[in-house]
């Protein structure tokens, strides 16, 4: 298993709380398990990828996770999850089951296809390595390969884009950038649920038995 991909997941019933204004609760909650669901089956369609891996003090979203064959480590503490802790803790256990590499991965990525993981993850899978995909703002990361694991230290968060380049560069990686559409995109905000709503409509298919309109 020298590929592990890390997913960070807060409690489903704390995310996506910036939606509020376009979904309620009841609708938030039920994305949150359908992004998650969906990131993990992307995954899955990967071969680079060993192993999935969720961390979490959510029990849902962990006992999820196990029904879709992946790999869990819960959180502790009660409080909102401090993601590059939980993400160095991780890296730890990947490390010590002996992968060669992390993909880090939010799971909130609507767009995302095992093309754009494949991308991230690239052809040379021995030498150290960085790639980042920044978000469509150009500021945050939406995904991130660290090879081998542990190589540089986790900074996500605001500004996350700019800081992981320095760290790459600090330890005289250069990073590689990963533009992709399916990781450039996040489902965070209403102005992104409203971006999204466009897109899935442009993108269903004609249904073939129905008949038009005279």
């Amino acid at each position: 298993m020298p590929l592990w991909a890390i997913l960070p997941v807060k409690p489903f019933r704390q995310a996506k709380s910036r939606l509020a204004g376009v979904l309620t609760p009841a609708q938030r909650l039920q994305l949150t398990r359908d992004l998650l669901t969906r990131t993990l089956d992307v995954l899955a369609q990967v071969p680079a990828v060993g192993r999935r891996l969720v961390i979490s003090r959510d029990q849902e979203a962990l006992a999820l996770a196990r029904r879709h064959h992946g790999y869990t480590m819960t959180e502790s503490g009660t409080g909102f999850l401090d993601l590059n802790v939980a993400l160095r803790r991780a890296t730890l256990v990947a490390r010590g089951f002996g992968a060669t590499g992390v993909v880090v991965l939010p799971a909130d990525l609507p767009r995302l296809r095992p093309a754009d993981v494949e991308a991230l993850i690239g052809t040379d899978l021995s030498a150290p390595a960085v790639a980042i995909a920044p978000d469509r703002h150009g500021a945050g990361t939406n995904g991130l390969l660290v090879r081998p694991p542990g190589l540089l230290a986790y900074a996500f968060g605001e500004g996350s884009y700019e800081a992981h380049l320095a760290q790459a560069r600090a330890v005289q990686v250069e990073p590689r950038l990963v533009h992709v559409p399916g990781l450039a995109f996040d489902l965070d905000t209403a102005d992104d649920w409203a971006l999204n709503q466009e897109y899935t409509s442009a993108h269903i298919p004609p249904d073939p038995t129905r008949r038009p309109t005279s």
